[in-house]
């Protein structure tokens, strides 16, 4: 239960099952991390092995065979693999959904990891065994048909559950900073954890371009391993009075409601939750036209600029656009799609095999 976007989506998908009544178990292989704090209290949580999903295989198929659950949504890729193989293994009528969150081909050639580069041949074994194939966009769904060899009639998209009464009361919070106030330098905004997918050597590039031109300040939310990374390169560039990247915060939403710009600067993507949640928060979008979400997401244009992904003079182009004005604020019929209320009716739907 980390700060990544399937991890707040399956939360979300999770509060919005059980509000409606349904008896919802959620299958932790390491049951930590801080939206362990978001589980309602009537949902039960399940520890299923001690490390790698990998090694929860065993687990899973003991819980498949002691409770017989009617239906099992699982997200990201590994733990779908796992899920399905458990499903087989454990020879129950669980019906199985399963979600792709992710730009599959390009993720998988980006992998640092060589057991991630093995997951295709299994994914093209154990996927077929699905009842239901969701993908989080049209873009990630023609990915995942065509890298896995599946009809695309297989693939259904529902987009993520990110507007809910949780984020309505996020996006209202207080906020305390001291780079936000009257008189004080515009905040460009990222949040995001510290890896290669996110691409923040060119975000960093880009605004020490716009930082030539304009006053301004980049704020970026999330952790990781490429931190070290990315403060060197702010030190290099001598940014260290107009960046600062202060870690994981439990509520983004509370900072895009008070920035001038939000930034993606990503590489690949699936359906990015936080460009959802800046259109919810009405703030103006600059971002790559990635594989794949950021098109679909901004409407190929409508709702934010779309720039080049890897080109930080493009990005600091959109990002002075936008200091300027000349990048609209959303309107509120771009988030629309991406309503709990929606999502959760179509997620039922499949799970209960009415759909």
């Amino acid at each position: 239960m980390g700060g990544g976007g399937a991890q707040r989506v399956v939360v979300n998908i999770v509060q919005g099952m059980a509000a409606r009544g349904a008896a919802v178990d959620l299958l932790l292989a390491r049951p930590r991390g801080p939206l362990l704090t978001e589980i309602p209290p009537g949902v039960r949580i399940v520890r299923v092995g001690r490390g790698h999903v990998s090694a929860a295989l065993p687990a899973v198929v003991r819980y498949l065979r002691r409770e017989r659950p009617a239906a099992m949504l699982t997200a990201l890729d590994y733990v779908n693999v796992v899920a399905l193989a458990a499903r087989r293994l454990a020879g129950v009528p669980t019906r199985m959904v399963v979600t792709e969150h992710n730009t599959l081909s390009v993720a998988i050639r980006n992998a640092v990891r060589r057991r991630r580069r093995l997951l295709p041949p299994l994914m093209r074994r154990t996927y077929p065994w699905a009842d239901e194939i969701v993908a989080v966009s049209r873009g990630v769904a023609d990915d995942l048909a065509e890298t896995l060899h599946l009809d695309r009639e297989r693939v259904r998209v529902i987009y993520n559950p990110i507007v809910n009464a949780g984020a309505r009361e996020r996006a209202r919070a207080p906020l305390e900073d001291p780079w936000f106030g009257p008189g004080l330098p515009p905040v460009i905004l990222a949040v995001g954890g510290f890896r290669p997918q996110k691409d923040y050597a060119t975000m960093i590039r880009a605004f020490a371009l716009v930082r030539r031109q304009v006053a301004a300040r980049l704020l970026v939310l999330g952790d990781g391993k490429g931190r070290p990374a990315v403060e060197a390169l702010v030190a290099e560039a001598g940014l260290g009075a107009d960046v600062r990247l202060p870690g994981f915060v439990d509520n983004p939403l509370a900072w895009m409601r008070r920035a001038a710009v939000y930034v993606l600067s990503s590489q690949w993507e699936g359906l990015p939750t936080v460009l959802i949640e800046a259109l919810y928060c009405g703030i103006p979008i600059v971002s790559t036209d990635c594989p794949s979400g950021p098109r679909e997401i901004l409407d190929g244009g409508r709702y934010g600029r779309l720039v080049p992904a890897g080109s930080p003079e493009s990005l600091a182009e959109g990002l002075l656009a936008a200091l300027r004005g000349e990048v609209p604020r959303p309107e509120p019929s771009s988030w629309a799609p991406y309503t709990e209320e929606a999502v959760v009716d179509a997620y039922t739907r499949l799970l209960t095999g009415a759909a």
